[in-house]
């Protein structure tokens, strides 16, 4: 079984991932990683060098590679992947897919310290976050939800949204 975690950037993935990983001794399976290590480039070095559109088909190509490859495990997403091509279709076709969603104070929390990290909102003044995720959610929330099940991460630790999708599968 490969669990799929879906979710706007600072909604838990990566830490989730890496709880549910240790309680169901499931390989992550990274899909920015297998990215990066294919173009030999950090994932700002692809959208630098080669644009959006290359990185996007880049995605779906590796998506698809990911899936037919390995038959278990925890793929972890970048949060735009959902809302391209058919990538939301194929996940949920072939995964177990939950949308972990975090309300816009939870992000702007999360995110607010790590925003120089975060090449999507590192130009962005502190005070326009919480509107730049507002609109940018009101945009992806329709291909997230579209996930097999969602689980509010808001006031809850990673092993408590670990402990949630493990009861569901």
């Amino acid at each position: 079984m490969i669990i799929t975690l879906v979710g706007y950037m600072g909604s838990g993935k990566s830490h989730v991932a890496k709880v549910l990983s240790q309680k169901l001794q499931l390989k992550i399976i990274d899909l920015d990683r297998e990215i990066s290590l294919k173009n030999k480039m950090t994932i700002p070095e692809i959208f630098a060098k080669k644009g959006e559109i290359y990185f996007r088909k880049q995605e779906r190509e590796t998506l698809h590679q990911l899936l037919n490859k390995h038959s278990a495990g925890i793929l972890s997403l970048g949060g735009g992947t959902p809302c391209f091509y058919d990538n939301m279709e194929t996940i949920n076709q072939l995964t177990e897919s939950f949308f972990l969603r975090a309300s816009v104070g939870t992000l702007v929390t999360r995110l607010s310290p790590q925003m120089d990290k975060r090449p999507l909102i590192a130009h962005l003044n502190p005070e326009d976050l919480p509107e730049f995720i507002a609109k940018h959610l009101f945009e992806r929330n329709v291909y997230y939800s579209k996930a097999k099940f969602t689980i509010t991460t808001d006031g809850k630790d990673p092993e408590q949204v670990a402990d949630e999708i493990w009861a569901l599968v």
